[in-house]
């Protein structure tokens, strides 16, 4: 298996340590995961540990960037190559990620910031609209995740 490497981010880097030190167990009200993309640049695979919300079986990731006013690097990464590997507590699968559409993105924004209410100071604070990502279970797992 090839080397993964995590988030240069001090703060998202010690949510991965937190995560894999409590076998995955969320955050007392949120819900974790950890996204593992191919960087599009090194063709390295890189892992973030993001907070998702669910729409029926699909996972929904806000690429907030904190309101940045550039995209987060997983999220570019994911736009490169939508091929995935998740680990939601214990479980690891692959997946196909893919922005929401216009018409998916105002309800999955609401259960969104119904999570995590920060999400809609980010909105505030930029001037992109941020990305709503859905996560799709891989049918095969050979469907060309990371790894």
């Amino acid at each position: 298996m090839a080397e993964v490497h995590d988030s240069p981010n001090p703060w998202v880097a010690e949510h991965i340590r937190r995560f894999e030190k409590t076998g995955g167990r969320p955050r007392p009200g949120v819900n974790d995961l950890l996204l593992t993309t191919r960087g599009r640049k090194t063709g390295e695979l890189r892992r973030t540990a993001l907070v998702y919300g669910r729409d029926g079986d699909r996972y929904v990731l806000v690429a907030s960037n904190r309101g940045a006013d550039r995209h987060p690097a997983w999220y570019l990464n994911l736009l490169a190559n939508p091929h995935v590997t998740v680990q939601v507590g214990t479980e690891i699968f692959t997946a196909r990620a893919r922005p929401a559409t216009a018409s998916e993105r105002p309800p999955l924004w609401r259960l969104m910031v119904s999570a995590m209410s920060e999400y809609a100071g980010y909105q505030d604070q930029t001037t992109r609209e941020i990305p709503m990502v859905l996560l799709e279970r891989a049918q095969d797992l050979g469907d060309g995740a990371p790894g």
